[in-house]
């Protein structure tokens, strides 16, 4: 008996690992605007004057609802940390970070999973 209940322990142990394993980010940028939910552009580089910029992601294959969190940084230092519901196996989320002129230099924003686990890093330059 208690090999039969160690055997179900370790499949819905292994099934929770499988299903966090395939959560992805299929799409991610950083924009100037979500409209429609979907990013108008693609930033790769930008003026400090832009004001404020949006990370958007496109998450797939959560089997469960769950979260993502994007976390900005300027320059090696964390700037800002938001966390995002999904919940759906195609689920499109995004932040925003002011950006102030100062903060000239290379940003990037890490999508992390649940577990804290780095989905995708997405970089960027400020001018």
């Amino acid at each position: 008996m208690k090999r039969i209940v160690l055997l179900l322990c370790s499949v819905f142990l292994l099934a929770g690992v499988a299903s966090a394993a395939e959560l992805k980010v299929e799409q991610g940028a950083i924009t100037t605007q979500v409209t429609n939910r979907a990013p108008v552009d693609e930033v790769k580089s930008t003026s400090a004057a832009v004001g404020k910029l949006f990370c958007f992601t496109k998450i797939t294959g959560a089997d469960a609802d769950t979260s993502v969190t994007h976390v900005w940084y300027h320059a090696g230092k964390e700037m800002n940390r938001v966390t995002l519901a999904v919940k759906g196996a195609s689920w499109r989320v995004w932040s925003s970070k002011s950006i102030q002129p100062e903060l000239k230099g290379e940003w990037k924003v890490d999508v992390l999973d649940a577990a804290g686990k780095v989905l995708t890093s997405i970089p960027f330059t400020v001018n």
